[in-house]
């Protein structure tokens, strides 16, 4: 009887008139679907209608806010929850996964020789890191980022290459779509201040900038090394805080370019050791 119930249940518009109230007046869903399930709502029915239903909302919320519309993104096959991913040449686990924002923390995207090899590669080159001056389109050193790095061509080497299908294969996302990979190197009290990686449609340099490939929509952070302390990848918005092992990578997406993809993020300084980074940024459309 009761499995003939699950499948009867219906969402009413009355449910998720009362559903948007909760979120509303401020209430955690995780609350929303305890209140539903005492109800007598199954889990999985009660999941569904809220997904459904605050989706729903939050668009609404945001077109009349005048936020710029969501575009595609890319998206790694973790609706069923998995232990591992296909990524192609090795299987990947998947060791976090918040939806909003969307975070993935991966463990051993990366093998130790690879991690090694990007070092070795990347430390010749290394220089003064820069960020994007958004004014004209150009870079400029910023005392927010304290560390030394550079930036390989995209498939520059076979390291490069194998890693880069990798992270395309793992998030669904087309390798044309990313940028070169960027190694940085942080030594104590290195950090880099927390900030939004997408472009800021507001200033003038932003047009020239996503002209070669669009609006960055990805981010994959992955260690290359284990600081002895300090060096974590924090979500100020969220209060998260991701650890750096060496192997391990942690993805989020953005839909849109504004702060209300909770996509703030920033290095902690490193307080003992040092700290090795190799990022890739995705784009929209195909990056030249």
């Amino acid at each position: 009887m009761g499995a003939m119930q699950t499948t009867l249940q219906q969402v009413t518009p009355e449910l998720r008139q009362w559903i948007v109230s909760q979120a509303q007046a401020g209430h955690q869903p995780d609350a929303v679907l305890a209140a539903m399930k005492a109800s007598g709502w199954q889990e999985d029915v009660a999941i569904q209608a809220m997904e459904d239903t605050l989706t729903g909302f939050l668009a609404e919320q945001a077109k009349s806010a005048g936020l710029p519309p969501p575009v595609p993104v890319p998206e790694p096959d973790v609706a069923q929850s998995p232990v591992w991913l296909d990524g192609g040449d090795r299987r990947v686990q998947v060791l976090l996964s918040m939806r909003n924002p969307r975070v993935i923390v991966f463990g051993g995207l990366l093998t130790d020789e690879e991690c090694d090899a990007l070092i070795e590669f990347a430390r010749p080159r290394l220089v003064r890191s820069e960020t994007v001056q958004m004014d004209t389109g150009g870079s400029e050193v910023n005392i927010a980022r304290t560390s030394s790095g550079m930036f390989f061509q995209r498939e520059e080497n076979p390291v490069c290459a194998r890693i880069e299908r990798r992270i395309a294969k793992l998030v669904n996302w087309p390798l044309e779509n990313g940028e070169g990979l960027q190694v940085l190197h942080y030594t104590p009290g290195a950090e880099y201040q927390p900030h939004h990686d997408y472009f800021d449609p507001a200033k003038s340099g932003t047009p020239s900038i996503v002209a070669r490939g669009g609006q960055r929509v990805g981010t994959v952070v992955m260690y290359l090394n284990s600081p002895e302390k300090g060096g974590g990848t924090v979500f100020p918005d969220v209060a998260l805080e991701v650890s750096p092992v060496k192997g391990n990578a942690v993805f989020f997406s953005y839909d849109r370019p504004h702060p209300v993809t909770k996509t703030l993020h920033g290095g902690t300084p490193v307080i003992a050791g040092e700290k090795w980074v190799a990022t890739k940024w995705l784009r929209e459309g195909r990056f030249v």
